[in-house]
């Protein structure tokens, strides 16, 4: 699998990530297997949160395998907090806590990513960064980031904290493309012409930060994958016809089309089945034309101005 850098922190890993929220679903011994499975084919990047699972996910995960052994070199663990019952929150407190939590959970003694998760619109982003810091002197995290954050929030933090956030982690996948829609329709009175986001992706790509796309094969707010999914036949029949073209699952063909994008881009795949992670992997070795990324574009029901 290609490698990429996180951000600019050094940090290197396969351009495809595994996110362990449904890793709670397994037993020990078959999230080894999903682990096994996954960086045999080149994932070295996994995606946690202090959530998922209410802290299931970490725990299966730091049994299944030992994170203080040879393993831990290979792997980069990433997780991420800030969501409550109901609320959002970014004190210092809670951060640390909740990383503390992590790491017990995890069975390691530090992360290498952590990453606030949703906008905390009561966030006092000096205080924020004293959490990172106090994080960082102690060993405890390495690297930060956010997740779902637009520029003016992402700069907020950056400057109280004095150092470069290296991950935006947002919603993006064939069937989710408001972030790219806007960029065709400047200056035009139709829907996709709204800028939600304060230009993400140009301003992403030109920080040099990496786009971690959460739900790169899911359709609306994680309503289920367009996949194989009679709703949306036009862009299944595409990805078939470029998948058998290649050599490769739909799955890949999906994700080839994410890291078509010309930026450091990281699909964050969610499943638990092996064959499938296997499958996903062979994204990174997909090349893809611009008058194929244009008509997976167009399939999914995007139209051109």
């Amino acid at each position: 699998m290609k490698q990429i850098e996180i951000g600019t922190s050094g940090v290197h890993t396969g351009e495809i990530a595994l996110g362990c929220m449904r890793m709670n679903q397994l037993n020990a011994a078959e999230a080894e297997k999903v682990i096994r499975t996954s960086m045999e084919a080149g994932i070295t990047l996994f995606d946690h949160a202090d959530i998922y699972g209410k802290g299931e996910s970490e725990e299966i995960f730091g049994k299944a395998v030992d994170l203080n052994g040879p393993d831990r070199q290979h792997m980069i663990i990433q997780s991420k907090c800030g969501i409550r019952g109901g609320f959002f929150d970014f004190s210092k407190e809670h951060i640390v806590r909740s990383v503390e939590e992590s790491l017990k959970r995890l069975g390691t003694d530090y992360m290498d990513i952590l990453l606030l998760h949703r906008p905390d619109a009561l966030m006092e982003p000096e205080e924020t960064a004293e959490a990172f810091h106090q994080l960082r002197r102690e060993g405890k995290v390495t690297h930060f980031g956010v997740s779902n954050q637009h520029p003016g929030q992402v700069e907020l933090l950056e400057d109280a904290f004095d150092e470069k956030l290296h991950v935006n982690q947002l919603q993006l996948s064939l069937m989710h493309t408001p972030m790219i829609d806007a960029g065709f329709n400047v200056n035009m009175r139709n829907d996709a012409a709204v800028n939600r986001d304060g230009g993400l992706l140009e301003y992403t790509r030109k920080r040099g930060m990496t786009l971690q796309a959460w739900s790169p094969l899911q359709h609306g707010m994680i309503e289920g994958p367009f996949l194989n999914n009679d709703q949306f036949p036009e862009v299944n029949k595409a990805l078939d016809s470029f998948a058998e073209k290649k050599g490769v699952t739909n799955t890949a063909a999906a994700l080839a089309w994410i890291l078509r994008l010309p930026l450091s881009v990281q699909p964050v795949i969610g499943s638990m089945n092996t064959e499938r992670i296997a499958g996903a992997a062979e994204a990174s070795n997909v090349k893809m034309t611009r008058e194929e990324w244009y008509e997976l574009y167009r399939a999914a029901g995007n139209d051109l101005p």
